[in-house]
């Protein structure tokens, strides 16, 4: 019998119209490990404050980067991973692709899986870096979805693979394409997560946040944080590519609200370095496998005009991983190993 294969990322509008833009941000900011608050003050937040004044200014944003050929770039990149997988894995493994929120849905590849007859399936999280509003969100909803079958497959899940040495091959090589003389600086810039998220991965509470530079390095009090797993990502990058530290910042982008997230902030490190002299930028986003709204128009649009408007000259985007090679050989490796801890 085959073996099922799921890759789950984000999700995505059905199209840039403000409609579906609404009904994505809704399903999107109503998870629980999302927007971690009571549920009806997130259920007040999302549905009478952000989702009516937040889908309309988003939905300008994704038209953007819409493509009129192949629409969302992150599923259009999504479903490249899947076929290429499937090629490199060959015909022992059935690939299914799921998006967390909106179309194709977790539900919808499970059952796939579940009518092609696998004898156990293992997902994949396409989030190198582990957070309970991405991958915790991942299981959560797998186990929703599984629960009410009378047969339960055998099942595992892959977890971070923030330092798998051809995941960071793959965006190392991504780098190299560019001309590093021609930058005066290096940004690795992450997506954000609010701290009281961070926090929660340290119980005693008296290691996270609490300790100065306590993501800088990572170690045993830390190795399940998220931000210490984005800075051992930049660290690896930046070894590769043999920088030393003055060459590189790393940041974390796509702050919502005003509460306190994980700094600094990308928006604020890019004027920084252009009121110190940085001209030319070279930004890496290495928590994102595919390129997506984050990437194409938050960083490569909107972060760029504010560098230029900051006094810098120029500011490029490192294309995502995308149909890499050494990315979808990762994959392969990650679903071919045994699993060191099987859910079921």
């Amino acid at each position: 019998m085959r073996k099922g294969i799921l890759l789950v990322n984000l999700g995505t509008p059905d199209s840039p119209a403000v409609g579906d833009v609404r009904k994505y941000l809704a399903e999107f900011l109503m998870d629980k490990r999302v927007i971690d608050i009571h549920p009806f003050l997130r259920f007040l937040l999302v549905r009478g404050i952000i989702v009516p004044f937040r889908a309309p200014k988003s939905a300008a944003l994704y038209q953007q980067i819409w493509d009129d050929r192949t629409g969302s770039p992150l599923l259009h990149f999504s479903k490249l991973q899947q076929q290429l997988l499937k090629l490199e894995l060959g015909g022992d493994y059935v690939v299914e692709l799921g998006m967390r929120y909106q179309y194709p849905s977790i539900e919808l590849a499970l059952n796939k899986l579940k009518a092609a007859g696998v004898n156990g399936i293992t997902v994949v999280p396409l989030f190198p870096q582990y957070a309970s509003a991405t991958t915790g969100s991942v299981v959560a909803e797998v186990m929703r979805v599984m629960r009410r079958w009378a047969n339960i497959l055998p099942l595992a899940v892959k977890g971070a693979f923030y330092d798998h040495p051809l995941f960071i091959d793959a965006f190392t090589e991504k780098v190299e394409r560019y001309d590093r003389s021609s930058y005066d600086h290096i940004l690795f810039s992450f997506h954000g997560l609010p701290e009281r998220q961070l926090k929660a991965c340290d119980p005693p509470g008296t290691y996270c946040l609490a300790q100065k530079n306590c993501c800088e390095v990572l170690n045993e009090m830390n190795r399940n944080c998220y931000a210490a797993q984005c800075h051992q990502t930049a660290r690896l990058i930046a070894a590769e590519l043999k920088l030393v530290q003055t060459d590189y910042n790393v940041c974390f982008q796509s702050r919502l609200g005003k509460r306190e997230w994980i700094k600094p902030y990308t928006s604020s490190t890019i004027r920084q370095l252009a009121a110190s002299g940085k001209k030319r930028l070279l930004v890496v986003c290495p928590a994102f496998v595919s390129d997506c709204l984050e990437t194409l128009q938050e960083i490569a649009l909107e972060y760029r005009d504010e560098f230029m408007d900051a006094g810098g000259e120029e500011l490029f985007l490192v294309e995502s991983l995308n149909d890499s090679p050494l990315f979808i050989k990762a994959l392969q490796e990650m679903v071919s190993e045994k699993p060191v801890c099987p859910l079921v």
